[in-house]
């Protein structure tokens, strides 16, 4: 053996011999194993946080050594919005544009991008060693998804789960599309805050409004005030005039309305509010849109019509300077919403979209939210950290309906045609001319809600690996995503399949650097999984992702710690070469135990029982340490040092120990291990992947 361990070498000859042997795709075994790999943007290169996929590799190497028929399903996802903005960007670089194109040929060069991205992150996940059976990897975008994605649309809509409506939703005007709650970033901005007087009908009074939004009030239809407010109870029912559009508004009580803002009376543009919009809802008011989808004035913004929203706002609140209607200006601090993908701020609209009732009954007798509540209520999915679960039943009691059509042209076109009055819903286009489909496309979590059972097969004729690993055993993903992915997964598994499509969700925490901060390229503090597997090897980068963290908890990752990784290794490769390289030419197969032959033969006992327990129950950074201590302390440090004046009588011991300790520990250091175990005399197999978990006793 090689004094120094060399890492580049041990990979990449090792995730050959594992991949051209077939030994990733699931073998006959004691009961079924499955986890579907939460899939990729398939739109640039994997970061650190995609790392984090070793403990699902820790879960399948595990359950493949106990001799379970064992899958790891790879692919990727088409990401809609993110993977179109990405790419816009890329034809930006060219001088060119989607609209210069076309939607055919946008589509066509978009596909061959992510095709071309899936390349470079599967060759990642490879050099990162994980063992997942590329036979079945999966795009969202393939055609046998995409048929199961329209049946499923098709089978909502026909159940009265998928409606068109004119509704409130979230308004990007960078990237021209609708995006569901989930896809809005908030953020603080500290802006001003306009007091303005709104001048009462038949009076000289008025009463005075605060705003961070002084261009929406050309589309105020009231002023609402708290009906507890004992300021303004002789106003409700009376008329205020709308400045400077000089319209008639009926001031209301709406309990919604908080007394301690501003003057406690406020104003009432249902088109372009979300709360605006649910009081107006109840008040029956019009909903004025004065901001059109291009982020111009409308015509119903009179005088202002095709001016740009911001400059808008500086020529109104001249407007109202020049009446004398504005009383005084604040410093004021807000939380606003921005594109998680371009960071422009969020416009509510009123827009016809597709949406999906979640709290609606169907005709079948299902309803979304409440079934996938009840899911997990009942203990049918396990949410770990449990902490997680009072969360989710909070998120999933106030569900509002999700919209599903994005203005976009990457992604599932919406699988709806249209001809004169008729309208039809199908997996394959209607018969016949003149029809045309709707030019929306769906939502990208509404194709990946239904990864667990589309990737197995569902709904196609081979549906054998459906029949077998579905539901799947775990899904393992960040808490980030809970909402986003994670229940709209339960509440479409349960809808199609009539099943879970997970019994237990383990959600992991972020990523940060050595000092806590979150990753982020403005801070120069982002780590690249693949450097540093370069750098330092991939089992050591694997061990100081998962070495001391807990379920749910954020983990802190430098350099040192990996480094400190490296270390163990070459610990573990002195150690292999001791025990292989230097064994003496006489060994005594039955030698007379010592009291410290005892001591490492039980240690090796009780870890490989605690080992064992903490797998099973996802303890898989208290494992890591564990698994660190022994061999570095227990082993190396006290009996390799008293094995040396008796090498002829412990050499037994010293094989029997370490081979068993090499198995424990393969999940979490797949390649050092594999290296290692396959030059000890006692091994037994094709590989350590496939050799057995050691037993308890």
């Amino acid at each position: 053996m090689d004094k120094v361990y060399d890492h580049k070498h041990v990979e990449s000859k090792w995730y050959s011999f594992w991949e051209n042997g077939g030994l990733f795709s699931p073998k006959s075994g004691r009961k079924y194993f499955s986890i579907i790999l939460p899939p990729p943007n398939a739109n640039g290169r994997l970061h650190i946080g995609h790392a984090m996929y070793v403990i699902e590799d820790i879960m399948i190497r595990y359950h493949r050594l106990l001799g379970d028929s064992t899958l790891w399903l790879p692919g990727a996802d088409h990401a809609g919005i993110l993977t179109q903005v990405v790419y816009e960007r890329e034809l930006e670089k060219k001088g060119q544009s989607r609209h210069h194109l076309g939607r055919e040929e946008f589509f066509k060069q978009t596909y061959q991008f992510t095709q071309e991205n899936k390349k470079q992150m599967y060759a990642q996940l490879r050099a990162m060693g994980f063992s997942l059976d590329w036979s079945r990897e999966k795009f969202t975008l393939d055609t046998e998804i995409s048929k199961a994605v329209y049946q499923t649309f098709k089978l909502l809509y026909d159940d009265g789960l998928i409606y068109q409506g004119n509704r409130m939703i979230n308004w990007c005007p960078r990237c021209t599309t609708v995006l569901s709650d989930l896809e809005v970033s908030h953020t603080d901005k500290t802006s001003s805050l306009w007091y303005i007087k709104y001048p009462l009908k038949d009076s000289t009074d008025f009463v005075v409004v605060a705003t961070t939004r002084p261009e929406t009030m050309l589309g105020d239809a009231a002023v609402a005030v708290n009906p507890n407010d004992t300021r303004y109870k002789a106003l409700v029912g009376k008329t205020a005039v709308l400045p400077l559009l000089n319209r008639d508004i009926p001031i209301i009580a709406d309990s919604f309305v908080d007394q301690e803002f501003g003057t406690g009376a406020v104003k009432i543009t249902p088109a372009h509010d979300p709360n605006d919009y649910e009081i107006g809802e109840r008040h029956s008011l019009p909903k004025i849109q004065v901001i059109g989808m291009d982020d111009k004035m409308t015509k119903e913004a009179g005088k202002y019509v095709s001016a740009d929203k911001y400059a808008t706002r500086k020529q109104v609140l001249a407007d109202l300077e020049s009446q004398g209607l504005v009383e005084r200006v604040e410093r004021h601090r807000y939380n606003i919403g921005v594109c998680e993908r371009c960071d422009t701020i969020i416009e509510p609209q009123i827009s016809k979209q597709w949406f999906v009732a979640m709290n609606k009954t169907g005709k079948s007798g299902k309803t979304l939210a409440k079934d996938a509540l009840k899911a997990v209520k009942s203990g049918k999915i396990k949410i770990i950290p449990e902490r997680f679960e009072k969360i989710y039943y909070n998120w999933m009691g106030n569900l509002h309906d999700w919209c599903i059509s994005r203005q976009i042209w990457w992604g599932h076109q919406i699988p709806v045609w249209y001809k004169e009055d008729e309208v039809y819903v199908g997996i394959e286009p209607p018969k016949g001319p003149g029809w045309f489909q709707d030019t929306d496309t769906l939502d990208t979590w509404f194709s990946s809600g239904q990864w667990p059972f589309t990737t197995l097969g569902w709904g196609q004729k081979d549906d054998s690996d459906f029949e077998k690993f579905y539901p799947t055993s775990v899904m393992e993903t960040g808490y980030d995503i809970l909402f986003f992915w994670v229940a709209r997964m339960i509440m479409l598994g349960l809808y199609v399949t009539n099943d879970v499509p997970f019994k237990t969700v383990y959600l992991h925490g972020l990523v940060r650097d050595e000092r806590g901060q979150k990753m982020s390229k403005s801070k120069n503090n982002v780590i690249d999984p693949l450097n540093v597997a370069g750098k330092y090897g991939a089992d050591a980068v694997r061990m100081a992702l998962v070495f001391g963290t807990g379920p749910g908890n954020d983990t802190n990752l430098g350099e040192s710690k990996i480094r400190g990784m490296r270390n163990f290794t070459n610990k573990l490769w002195n150690v292999g070469r001791f025990i292989i390289d230097m064994k003496p030419e006489k060994i005594k197969p039955h030698p007379k135990k010592t009291k410290e032959d005892e001591e490492i033969l039980e240690k090796l006992k009780r870890i490989k029982k605690l080992v064992t327990h903490g797998i099973e129950n996802y303890h898989f950074g208290i494992v890591a340490e564990m698994l660190y201590n022994f061999i570095w302390h227990d082993f190396a440090d006290k009996y390799v040092e008293h094995s040396k004046p008796r090498r002829e009588d412990s050499q037994p011991i010293l094989e029997e120990v370490f081979e068993e300790y090499l198995r424990l520990l393969h999940p979490f250091m797949p390649f050092i291990t594999e290296d290692l175990w396959q030059r000890l005399p006692n091994k037994s197999g094709q590989s350590i992947m496939v050799s057995g978990w050691p037993k308890r006793n």
